[in-house]
């Protein structure tokens, strides 16, 4: 009865994914314990379940989604955990989908796994690059415009296909060190999952886990405000343009408690405005999530200073490049301020560990640096470059028994580029694409 069961469960997959008209049947044995009647269900159906890998991500955001396919790619048996429903983070449930900066001073400086899903959205989308060989006037130019849609399940796509297991709507509620890295204990609705691993990679954008761990973090008072974006009037043509977007100011993704808060303030500001227009404009499309700039950052083993960001700082340990303006929104608005002519500041290794933990990184905007350099080095380029080198130096630790920190630097490029990642100091002349803006 299990057997069939379960192999009726995947007919149905299957075939109605083909878009064949099966009606939808649950099949449960019952076997009887004691005279009472137990369900007896497919693995695939149990409450509780077991996974022993190498490396988990938490978080498939915009660092999250590329350090799970290096790491699987790596070769390391590699666990995504994600809350939410779909992979991409801000850049498709937020809906900020124009990921940059990708090029500086007419180089491209970041590459790699993070670039390969920017650049093959943009193609099966049918759109257009831009031209990095070119400097742009003002620096927004340059980044680059993609179907969230498409861009959310080529991302699944890549990730099947480096052996990475994806559990959605899952987060960890307890861990706890072991001899040989950790133990996690997962929730989602119907599951219970105790995964043991031998590295975590951070990405949840606020070093959830590294915090929930005990490792210090740092975050101001006031952050950044949030945007709630959608389109108002016209339509919306994705992939081809960005949204309207609108502060939420005291946006705070710390807690589901403060991100409830921000989305329903989000979205009284849109109700607002389309009571304004009155009638005149429908609301074609709204992000069922805001897009949070900033919450907490660890303490790392080193951590990276406006003044190492404006100078363009070449760490000795530097894993990747970053190229944005100092970026501070506040509630008039932000003025970026621009760096000068040849600057591109790195990203060391030491800024994505957590000072005194073992076995343990982030990656993305929960770096170890101060609030302005952060508004740099927060944008989705740099993160997706930060998340490909985590990955890698986690896969290389896993498969040596040792910690992330300890494994050499000539171990740790060979392995990013051989995934097509630029390290730092190895920048070429960006080429003219075929196609650019």
């Amino acid at each position: 009865m299990l057997e069939d069961a379960s192999t009726d469960r995947r007919k149905f997959l299957k075939y109605g994914a083909a878009g064949m008209a099966i009606a939808s049947t649950t099949h449960v044995a019952l076997a009887r314990r004691d005279g009472i009647n137990v369900s007896s269900e497919p693995e695939e159906l149990a409450v509780d379940v077991v996974s022993d890998v190498d490396v988990v991500v938490v978080g498939g955001g915009t660092a999250g989604t590329v350090a799970a396919i290096q790491a699987g790619r790596a070769g390391a048996k590699t666990l995504l955990l994600e809350r939410s429903g779909q992979l991409g983070g801000m850049t498709t449930v937020g809906g900020v989908c124009y990921p940059g900066l990708f090029d500086a001073w007419g180089k491209q400086i970041i590459a790699g796994i993070g670039w390969e899903l920017v650049k093959e959205s943009v193609e099966l989308d049918g759109g257009k690059l831009p031209n990095f060989s070119r400097v742009p006037a003002r620096h927004f130019q340059n980044q680059v415009v993609v179907n969230q849609h498409v861009y959310s399940i080529l991302a699944e796509e890549k990730c099947v296909q480096a052996g990475v297991e994806i559990a959605y709507h899952e987060f960890i509620h307890e861990a706890k060190p072991t001899a040989t890295g950790w133990e996690l204990f997962c929730v989602g609705f119907g599951t219970r999952r105790t995964v043991r691993c031998k590295q975590i990679v951070d990405c949840t954008g606020g070093a959830e886990i590294a915090g929930m761990l005990g490792f210090e973090r740092m975050r101001e008072d006031e952050t950044q405000p949030g945007s709630y974006l959608f389109q108002l009037g016209g339509t919306y043509d994705v992939g081809r343009k960005q949204l309207h977007q609108i502060y939420v100011h005291g946006a705070d993704s710390t807690n589901s408690r403060t991100v409830t808060e921000a989305k329903l303030a989000g979205r009284q500001l849109v109700l607002k405005k389309l009571r304004a227009a009155q009638g005149e404009k429908r609301l074609m499309h709204l992000q069922p999530e805001p897009g949070f700039r900033e919450s907490y950052r660890i303490v790392g083993e080193t951590m990276v200073t406006v003044n190492d960001y404006r100078n363009g700082r070449k760490f000795k340990d530097a894993v990747c490049n970053a190229y944005y303006p100092v970026d501070l929104h506040t509630k008039t608005g932000v003025r970026p301020q621009q760096l000068k002519p040849g600057t591109i500041p790195t990203v060391p290794r030491g800024a994505l560990i957590p000072k005194g933990s073992k076995n343990l990184q982030v990656a993305g905007r929960c770096l170890s640096s101060d609030r302005l350099a952060n508004s740099g080095l927060r944008v989705q380029a740099p993160c997706m470059a930060m998340g490909q080198a985590a990955a890698a130096g986690a896969a290389l630790a896993a498969k040596a028994g040792i910690t992330p920190g300890a494994v050499p630097l000539e171990k740790l490029y060979a392995l990013l580029r051989e995934h097509g990642a630029v390290i730092p100091g190895e920048e070429a002349a960006a080429k003219e694409p075929e196609v650019s803006y």
